[in-house]
């Protein structure tokens, strides 16, 4: 098979939650353990960092593998879900894995996978860690995908774990309040294994502690890091939080010690070592552009704080969401004064344009519905005077149109 052929069996065949939603979801970890052993637990061949939280996973998974990039470790780095192409998850030293090892990877296991009802994420980490393995890592940062918990990430034992933001998102499947969602990422804690959390927030701070200590595990909250000395290329005002727990996480890796200067060079190139893209990224000036996956209530807060400490003229923002997102906790947040361009996120989970712009109108956002992310932003354009700003958020997949 060519790679085009490859993904699109891959997309065909295979449960994704990206696409489908919950029906793409196996809530347990018996499949993805059979899998490894299948695989012949490659998981085990590599030390690793486990990453879970609501917001700030992605960005705190790329700053340390940048960081452990320059300080000279093979750095393997799983993510999700990707933007442009399904290579951007695996990663080793910021390269995406060749296409060439995609295809080896599902015509040799493709029996296999076709016997099994596994998801998309599933098969993922199992090539990740096929992956890693063979190339004989030093170390690779792992991401949790959803939760915790259950996640198909969660059969590493790693170095140290990583908690970082706790928020309301995938509450159908983690839980109605933050202790019930904060219980479910603490689900990556292991026994006697370092845990760094980012944030003592009130209300959730507890389930960490209670956690930690069933298990025996170490407990570090990152709070009195001071981030301000360390600046990044990654330039939302919600870093500094980010950062801070990056720097607590570093502390405790015993196994692979950085240096000062380690830690600046390698906050100061997250993207150009690891790739990351969409976080408070520009992608046009006069008028300016600006783009960032933040999709849930607290992620959203903190980049429409910043977007309107911005200088500008006019602002217009192309808008879009996937269909279970809980709008009434969301539209409440973006601004009145702006011009609103509504598109539909190009995957079937993309809530209908009609159903926003109607919705929209009912928090005094007002704007045109367009056919297309492309087309609304195409639009924006045409619209904004060169002091103008375009900003293009709502959903991951908006932003991958755009980027």
């Amino acid at each position: 098979m060519t790679y085009p052929e490859t993904l699109d069996w891959m997309f065909a065949r295979l449960p994704m939650y990206q696409q489908r939603g919950a029906s793409a979801l196996n809530a347990k970890l018996e499949t993805i353990q059979e899998f490894s052993s299948y695989l012949g637990n490659p998981h085990l061949d590599f030390r690793s960092i486990h990453v879970a939280g609501t917001n700030g996973k992605g960005s705190s998974s790329h700053m340390l593998a940048s960081v452990l990039q320059e300080a000279g470790y093979k750095t393997g780095l799983y993510t999700s879900p990707h933007l442009k192409d399904f290579r951007e998850r695996i990663r080793i030293d910021g390269r995406e894995i060749p296409e060439s090892s995609v295809i080896r990877f599902i015509e040799q296991h493709k029996t296999y996978l076709e016997a099994h009802s596994l998801s998309f994420f599933e098969l993922t980490v199992g090539m990740a860690f096929e992956y890693f393995s063979a190339e004989k890592v030093d170390i690779a940062v792992i991401e949790v995908g959803l939760g915790g918990r259950l996640d198909s990430t969660n059969i590493i034992t790693p170095e140290v774990s990583l908690i970082t933001n706790i928020g309301m998102d995938h509450m159908e499947f983690l839980g109605n309040t933050l202790p019930e969602i904060a219980w479910e990422k603490a689900g990556i804690i292991k026994p006697g294994v370092p845990v760094v959390v980012s944030e003592a927030q009130a209300g959730v701070a507890h389930v960490f502690k209670e956690a930690a200590a069933q298990r025996e595990a170490p407990l570090f909250f990152a709070e009195t890091i001071d981030a301000a000395q360390y600046p990044t290329d990654l330039n939302g005002s919600y870093q500094k939080k980010n950062i801070a727990g990056v720097l607590e996480t570093l502390k405790h890796l015993d196994s692979f010690p950085v240096s000062t200067a380690h830690i600046q060079e390698g906050l100061l190139n997250v993207a150009g070592n690891t790739g990351l893209l969409g976080r408070w990224q520009t992608l046009g000036e006069r008028p300016r552009i600006l783009c960032d996956t933040a999709h849930n209530p607290d992620g959203l807060k903190l980049v429409m704080a910043q977007l309107l400490n911005q200088e500008f003229r006019n602002l217009h923002i192309v808008l879009g969401f996937v269909r279970e997102k809980a709008l009434d906790k969301i539209l409440g947040l973006f601004p009145q004064h702006a011009r609103y361009y509504f598109a539909r996120p190009d995957i079937p989970r993309g809530l209908d344009v009609q159903t926003l712009q109607k919705e929209a109108s009912l928090y005094g956002l007002e704007g045109e519905a367009y056919h297309s992310v492309g087309q609304a932003l195409n639009a924006a354009r045409k619209a904004a005077a060169a002091e103008d700003l375009i900003f293009v958020g709502g959903s991951t997949f908006v932003v991958a149109e755009v980027v």
